[in-house]
């Protein structure tokens, strides 16, 4: 399911709920994000209003994100609602934006929506589920010749 996120309404929202980030960039945001789909395998977009920083090469190397920054002559509300009307499978969309416009704009083509913060706290909620321990190889592979010897040896059941 693509996603589609309104970047300053969410980089606002980050600054305003997280006293930590309130001097979050949008570059830094993006690589959050970006780790964020990685690890639910997904691929979105983030969509700036105005020109961004000079120097872009920060957003270089930000997988599963396309960063776009919409320029002067428009805004990234319209921007975002022309991607939902071209969008041959709306359904499939995920629009992040708290503005109602854009949510409006979502639902009006059955797109699913998320509130910005409804979206950090489930990107938040992501990244603090503790991973499951791996498996030791030895449960795969069993033991060795010298391990079981001894195994067999320590339990008193020697050949």
């Amino acid at each position: 399911m693509p996603i589609i996120i309104d970047g300053h309404n969410l980089l606002h929202t980050v600054r305003k709920t997280d006293e930590e980030l309130q001097s979050i960039s949008d570059i830094q945001l993006c690589q959050v994000i970006s780790r964020y789909l990685k690890l639910i395998r997904e691929k979105g977009e983030i969509v700036f209003d105005g020109t961004g920083p000079k120097d872009k090469s920060g957003f270089d190397n930000i997988a599963n994100l396309e960063v776009l920054f919409v320029g002067r002559a428009t805004d990234a509300d319209t921007v975002i609602e022309h991607k939902i009307r071209l969008n041959t499978a709306p359904k499939r969309l995920t629009i992040v934006s708290s503005d109602h416009r854009l949510r409006k704009a979502a639902q009006a083509r059955k797109a699913t929506t998320l509130k910005s913060e409804a979206f950090w706290a489930g990107l938040q909620k992501q990244f603090s589920r503790k991973k499951k321990p791996k498996e030791p190889a030895e449960k795969r592979r069993g033991l060795n010749e010298s391990e079981t010897k001894l195994w067999m040896q320590f339990f008193g059941l020697e050949q």
